[in-house]
């Protein structure tokens, strides 16, 4: 991962990072990784991201044709 610092503005380059490392979700990563979490734990935690990602996705699209139909 690369950030260029211009004008030797370096907060905002932190700024710029940080955003990029919560976008790719290592800051969750460290998070989970801090300790040990059981599989049975792990699959059901992955199972219920899964679950709402699809939820997510389906009221977006809903939305999405909703907003269409009214055009």
């Amino acid at each position: 991962m690369q950030v260029l610092v211009r004008d030797n503005n370096v907060d905002q380059a932190m700024k710029a990072l940080k955003k990029k490392l919560q976008r790719e979700g290592v800051f969750r990563e460290m998070k989970l990784r801090n300790f040990y979490e059981k599989p049975s734990e792990k699959r059901a935690r992955e199972k219920a991201e899964a679950i709402r990602r699809a939820r997510k996705l389906a009221r977006k699209r809903a939305q999405r044709e909703a907003g269409i139909g009214r055009k």
